[in-house]
């Protein structure tokens, strides 16, 4: 029989990510946890066993109306990146911690990006969303 409970895929899934992903003191892992009133992120030497830099909306600076939501985790990772430049990273390895790449997990590492971290992954984002508007709009002229 299939396992139905969400906690359990959740881990499954998180387990199966963490045997490919780690971090290093070059370039550490980026790892959320979300839970249902706030978001967590932390960046972790695997290698050393640290927690380089940690953000989260629990925090009195970083608190809002609420923190479960995807203005809360852009303000956490705009946060996390800021305090890893400040300490000189700037390349990291994302781990999802087994949720989906959407809602707040997608903002939070997007807003990480805007703020420095892993900036060639924003430009080759840009340039190829600038390649299919240039596409888009010969092919509108064309007709």
């Amino acid at each position: 029989m299939a396992n139905t409970n969400k906690a359990e895929l959740r881990k499954a899934v998180h387990k199966r990510i963490r045997r490919k992903v780690s971090g290093t003191t070059e370039r550490p892992r980026l790892t959320i946890f979300r839970s249902v009133n706030h978001i967590y992120a932390q960046l972790i030497d695997d290698v050393q066993g640290q927690t380089l830099a940690a953000a989260s909306t629990t925090e009195k600076d970083l608190r809002g109306a609420t923190g479960g939501n995807i203005e809360a985790a852009g303000r956490v990772g705009r946060a996390l990146a800021e305090r890893a430049v400040a300490k000189g990273i700037e390349q990291v390895v994302f781990d999802r911690g087994g949720y989906r790449y959407h809602g707040r997990v997608k903002a939070l590492a997007d807003a990480a990006r805007a703020a420095g971290l892993n900036k060639n992954e924003v430009q080759e984002e840009t340039a190829a969303s600038a390649d299919g508007d240039a596409a888009t709009a010969a092919a509108t002229t064309q007709e």
